[in-house]
């Protein structure tokens, strides 16, 4: 066995000397641009790039509302206030997600309730919804893991039949479809992040898109501490009067941030397609690899990619998730695990009783996942030094 062949991990020589990230931002001279326009402006927080910014989402998405919040766990708890949610309201969530997407209920008072995930796509199951819905039952967050969106028909059908509030997290998939329809479009209201390793960032940041008016007013005064107007609305008035009717939050994104996501949005449809064909030339070496299999992916949707996600066939290795991670990234690619279920945390085990068993396909799918490097600025040596790191590890560890 050569140098090189030999497992980084064991003392051979790495695929890579330099670490490549799972997911990372990309920030262009233009946006930096944008950003010193604000800052030697008028307005750094609650002025005109806020309107503009919603704007931009708003035709991105394909609906007439978009409210900008601070990040995307602020657009979850936005949301569900607005979908009316209170103590001991049940609001039905995949564990195969981020602990946002529960966390918005437990926020407001109200109970998370795990649906599992279809074991092909680790999508929300609508079947599963179904059989969990109770008198309590309020809301249903559907997760568009990975940035594949969910089945959204069966989804709104569902929510329409039992009177439920149809939440799109949607913080995995800008820039996505669904049958021909804009991510963003495809429930009663959408939630998206903004975060570094999303598809635009605003550094931190997140937003709701919605076409229901009385909604998109009850999330912009829940943003500015349930405030009915902001200090940039009071200006153009000409007036100091404000009211507070509800309890909110200080969940307001800055003009800084937003110029950043403006200018970031334009790029948008460039860096999907980018994602898109790195996708592909995972798809076609993987198809080689028989202990390595991509998740299955519709026929009706536009999948945006923020992460790539392989599942691993542990019957034909001698080592299991945890030492393919670690050879991984002893390789220098720097591998991630989306996500340990929800239901499977401390904080919901002792608080709700959730645990082991609640959602089987789900736990199954912890064990045997792994994210690859995924971001527009990869290089196609860059995916193929993943590629290799991949082949390399499953074929020393190969039974």
């Amino acid at each position: 066995m050569t140098d090189e062949e030999k497992l980084a991990i064991d003392g051979g020589s790495p695929v890579r000397d330099v670490l490549l990230p799972y997911g990372r931002q990309c920030v262009e001279d233009d946006d930096v641009a944008a950003v010193e326009r604000v800052l030697r402006s008028d307005w750094l927080t609650t002025g005109p790039k806020v309107g503009e910014f919603e704007g931009a989402l708003a035709a991105a998405g394909g609906v007439k509302h978009a409210v900008a919040v601070s990040n995307g766990t602020a657009a979850l708890h936005a949301a569900l206030f607005a979908a009316g949610i209170g103590p001991g309201d049940e609001v039905i969530v995949p564990p195969m997600t981020f602990a946002a997407s529960a966390n918005c209920a437990v926020f407001l008072g109200g109970v998370p309730v795990f649906a599992d995930v279809d074991p092909n796509t680790l999508l929300l199951d609508p079947e599963q919804v179904e059989a969990r819905i109770t008198p309590r039952t309020r809301a249903v967050v559907a997760v568009d893991y990975a940035g594949q969106p969910c089945d959204y028909d069966a989804m709104n059908a569902l929510a329409d039949r039992h009177d439920l509030v149809l939440v799109d997290d949607a913080c995995h998939a800008l820039g996505g479809g669904y049958k021909g329809r804009p991510v963003g479009s495809l429930a009663a209201m959408s939630t998206l992040s903004f975060h570094p390793v999303k598809h635009v960032t605003t550094g931190e940041g997140g937003a709701i898109l919605t076409d229901d008016p009385q909604a998109a007013g009850r999330m912009r005064a829940f943003r500015h501490h349930g405030i009915t107007v902001d200090a940039h609305q009071r200006q153009k008035e000409g007036s100091w009067l404000y009211e507070m009717r509800d309890l909110g939050f200080n969940y307001r994104l800055t003009d800084i941030q937003c110029a950043l996501g403006i200018s970031q949005l334009a790029k948008l449809p460039r860096w999907i397609q980018r994602r898109r064909t790195i996708a592909r030339c995972y798809d076609a070496a993987f198809a080689e690899m028989p202990a390595v299999s991509p998740l299955a992916v519709r026929e009706d949707v536009a999948h945006a990619y923020h992460l790539y996600v392989v599942r691993l066939d542990l019957d034909r290795l001698r080592k299991g998730r945890t030492e393919v991670f670690g050879a991984l990234r002893a390789e220098g690619i720097g591998v991630n695990v989306h996500y340990i279920p929800v239901h499977l945390h401390p904080f919901y085990r002792e608080r709700f009783g959730t645990g082991p068993g609640d959602c089987p396909v789900a736990e199954a799918a912890y064990e045997r996942i792994l994210s690859l490097p995924m971001f527009p600025a990869m290089s196609d040596a860059d995916v193929q030094d993943a590629i290799r790191a991949v082949r390399k590890v499953t074929e020393a560890y190969a039974r």
